[in-house]
C-alpha cells in the first residue's frame, strides 16, 4: 500500500510514531512481568502500522482508558486503542471497531440483584473504571443509582469491595479474574453493553490520516491478524469485529 508522505508526516510530527497503550484492559495489552515490556493484541496492531508507515514506533503506556485518551486527544500520542464512544470521537477520529468485548456486572451471592434491570436503583453503588468506556456508558445510561470510580478498571473490584459496594461493572474476564481471588462473587448473566474497541487519531491530522488508518484496520481483520493475536497472547470472550 503507497502511502502519500504528508500522511505519514500527519501522523509523526516529533519525527516518530507514538501509540498511546492502555494496560487497564488486559484483553488488549499487558506488561511482561520478566521484562517490564507491554504487549498484546494493541502492541502488535501499533507494531504493524509504524511498519505500514514505515518509520519508528515510541510505546506511551498508561495504566488507565481515560488517560490513553486523553494523550490522544491532546496530541501527546499520535494514535491509540480505544472503545468507540460519542464523547471521545469529539476530538478523536476512531476507525470501525477490530475487536468486541462484553461488559458485565458483578455482585454478591447473596445480593437481590438478580438482573440488569435490577441494577438502576437508588440504593445501589456501581464502581467503574474512571474514565473506562463503562463509565461513560453507565453515565448516560443509569438514572438513578450511583456511580463510584476506582483510579483503574483493574482496581474495580477492590474498591467494590473495599468500600462494600452493591455492583462491579467492566470486562468480563478481568471481573471473572477478580472473582476468583475472592469468595462469594458472581456475575450476572447477560452482559449489559458490547464494547466496540476501535483505532483513533485526534481530527486534527486530517481526513486523509484517518482514512489511512481505517483502512490498516479493515485490512487487519481480513487478513487474520487480529485474530491470530487473539490466540497467540491466550485471549478468549474477545470477538473479531465483522468487516466494515
Amino acid at each position: 500500500m503507497n502511502i502519500d508522505q504528508s500522511v505519514v508526516a500527519a501522523f509523526t510530527p516529533t519525527g516518530k510514531l507514538r501509540a498511546s497503550i492502555n494496560l487497564g484492559n488486559p484483553i488488549l495489552a499487558n506488561k511482561s512481568p520478566e521484562t517490564g515490556e507491554p504487549f498484546g493484541v494493541s502492541v502488535d496492531l501499533a507494531r504493524a502500522f509504524a511498519g505500514r508507515l514505515n518509520v519508528e514506533l515510541e510505546l506511551v503506556v498508561f495504566d488507565a482508558a481515560g488517560k490513553s485518551v486523553q494523550a490522544v486527544s491532546e496530541e501527546r500520542a499520535d494514535f491509540g486503542f480505544f472503545a468507540v464512544d460519542p464523547l471521545r470521537g469529539e476530538t478523536i477520529a476512531f476507525t470501525a471497531p477490530y475487536v468486541l468485548i462484553e461488559g458485565f456486572y458483578l455482585v454478591r451471592d447473596e445480593s437481590p440483584i438478580k438482573t440488569n434491570q435490577d441494577v438502576d436503583h437508588r440504593k445501589n453503588r456501581v464502581a467503574v473504571g474512571l474514565g473506562s468506556a463503562y463509565d461513560l456508558f453507565l453515565t448516560r445510561e443509569l438514572k438513578a443509582a450511583q456511580i463510584v470510580r476506582a483510579p483503574t478498571s483493574p482496581s474495580v473490584v477492590a474498591t467494590f469491595l473495599e468500600q462494600k459496594l452493591e455492583v462491579a461493572a467492566g470486562v468480563k474476564q478481568q471481573l471473572e479474574a477478580d472473582a476468583r481471588k475472592a469468595v462469594g462473587l458472581r456475575l450476572l448473566d447477560e452482559r449489559f453493553m458490547v464494547i466496540q474497541q476501535a483505532m483513533g487519531t485526534p481530527k486534527s491530522r486530517g481526513s486523509a490520516a484517518a482514512e489511512v488508518l481505517g483502512t490498516f484496520v479493515e485490512d487487519m481483520k481480513a487478513s487474520g491478524f487480529v485474530g491470530d493475536s487473539l490466540r497467540r497472547h491466550g485471549i478468549v470472550g474477545a470477538t473479531v469485529a465483522p468487516e466494515a
